[in-house]
């Protein structure tokens, strides 16, 4: 077997990482932050924009409600501040996806501050990760690069889109805490629907800064920021990565250098993207075309009112109150149809075995299958009376299965199914005790030799039965009736 790989904190125990990471959240709204214009991921270029998301000179944005309203349920979520005043301003920079040469966004006075996201890292330790600050701001387009000329394209139909930036502190301390971090957070804003959490389409991304630095040096180490990872996978190996470039860099006298840098998976390594030696003059101003943002408390307290019930609440709850394994719970929550499901079929049946025929069967079949809980056949109602009827004696084990992938393939009642195939169990003990006999009276050598000490021919008179039952006989009723005539 392969040995673990030792991480380079390991190998340099006198120095320690600092990670903050910038996601950016793409909110789920019928339109844009800013205008009319849908807010719809669609493969036609161009096709969903107007004069104020592609900057025309002259015309005024006018603020989506819906975008405030959600920005105060996540900040709500993540335990923040929620800012009584806060405001809209203009960040100026150029690039070819944003035709105005400046963002809308917000500066010194962000919708939320001061929040905390508490991870759950593999050894079941908890660590709660400070938030400096959320804030809305719009989306920019899209540059193409063509690779077959050399020609670039902008899609401007992402343009306007409406954007949550959420910024932790450095608190993240290894790549294993900025993944969980990433995944607590992605899985936060799905459950409370703000968001896809598609990171392939781009509407869950994070920017990962990165500093080493001596234990004990009071001044964080000069950052290095990850950009344009779409995976947690990535963004770990990455991180690693950075980690060792940078205190290989330290411990042979170098220098590290602010700059943005890309992960090449194929390489395995970070590349310079562009240096940032010095901070980028945005030259912030208040956009004097949008209102200040009031929060009452009212309205706060009715977004309050629709918190659902978030991941680590629900892991929890499955765990101390359902009974559930930390491993079983953690399946659950990263798939919130599927601990849904769970919860329907638990609620109509809380047998123990809800959960295994979930995470065998259910799974299992989905996967084989190619399909979606939405597709699915067996739903948790069906699902719960399979195990009704197996656990009430009156099916055995084979003919669940049985009528669990008929169910999957037709979608019948499972008690329908039982009478047609005629799959109710024998479990009458005169009617297989008849049975055991007679398989006794036909195997008078292996009846000997059983009794003689070769014990797993238990097992043989166990087939014998099952087969002579045609799978339909109480394996338990049959098993203490051999112990009782085999002895």
């Amino acid at each position: 077997m392969a040995e673990e790989k030792i991480s380079i904190l390991e190998q340099y125990p006198n120095y320690e990482v600092n990670i903050g990471i910038e996601v950016h959240v793409q909110l789920i709204t019928k339109s844009k932050i800013f205008c009319t214009c849908k807010n719809k991921v669609t493969e036609n270029q161009n096709s969903q924009i107007c004069q104020v998301c592609s900057g025309y000179p002259g015309v005024l944005p006018i603020l989506n409600k819906e975008v405030v309203s959600k920005a105060i349920l996540v900040g709500l979520a993540t335990n923040s501040e929620i800012t009584p005043i806060s405001v809209f301003a203009r960040k100026h920079y150029f690039y070819p996806d944003l035709p105005k040469n400046y963002q809308i966004t917000q500066d010194q006075l962000p919708i939320c501050k001061n929040g905390t996201v508490e991870i759950r890292l593999k050894d079941g330790t908890k660590k709660t990760i400070r938030l400096m600050r959320i804030h809305m701001e719009e989306d920019a387009g899209k540059n193409m690069h063509s690779a077959l000329s050399d020609e670039s394209f902008v899609d401007l139909n992402r343009a306007g889109t409406p954007l949550l930036e959420i910024v932790s502190l450095p608190d993240i301390s290894s790549s294993e805490e900025a993944r969980e971090y990433l995944k607590t957070l992605r899985l936060m804003v799905q459950y409370l629907n703000v968001c896809t959490g598609n990171m392939e389409e781009g509407a869950f991304r994070g920017d990962t800064n990165i500093s080493v630095r001596k234990k004990g040096q009071k001044e964080l180490g000069t950052k290095c920021e990850l950009k344009n990872i779409n995976s947690f996978k990535y963004i770990s190996d990455a991180i690693e990565y950075e980690i060792e470039r940078q205190i290989t860099t330290l411990e042979q006298g170098g220098k590290i250098r602010q700059e943005t840098r890309l992960w090449d998976e194929k390489n395995r390594q970070t590349v310079v993207m562009r240096s940032k030696e010095e901070a980028a003059d945005y030259r912030y101003v208040e956009d004097p075309d949008l209102p200040l943002i009031e929060v009452s408390n009212e309205w706060k307290e009715r977004i309050k009112a629709q918190l659902p019930e978030l991941p680590n609440q629900k892991f929890d709850r499955l765990v101390k109150e359902i009974g559930l394994s930390e491993y079983e719970a953690d399946i659950l929550i990263n798939d919130l149809k599927l601990a849904n499901y769970f919860e329907q079929a638990n609620k109509i049946n809380s047998s123990q075995q809800t959960i295994n025929w979930i995470l065998r069967d259910v799974m299992g079949y989905l996967k084989e299958n190619n399909e979606t809980l939405i597709e699915f056949k067996v739903t948790p109602e069906k699902l719960a009376k399979i195990i009704e009827l197996l656990e009430n004696g009156k099916i055995n084990n084979h003919a669940a299965k049985e009528i669990f992938e008929e169910i999957a393939k037709t979608g019948k009642v499972p008690e329908d199914i039982v009478t047609e195939k005629g799959l109710e169990q024998i479990g009458s003990e005169k009617e297989l005790e008849k049975i055991i006999l007679e398989i006794i009276k036909e195997n008078p050598k292996q009846v000997a030799e059983l009794q003689s000490g070769k014990d797993r021919l238990f097992g043989f008179f166990v087939g014998q039965a099952m087969q002579k039952t045609k799978g339909k006989g109480n394996p338990n009723v049959i098993q203490d009736l051999l112990k009782k005539y085999l002895k």
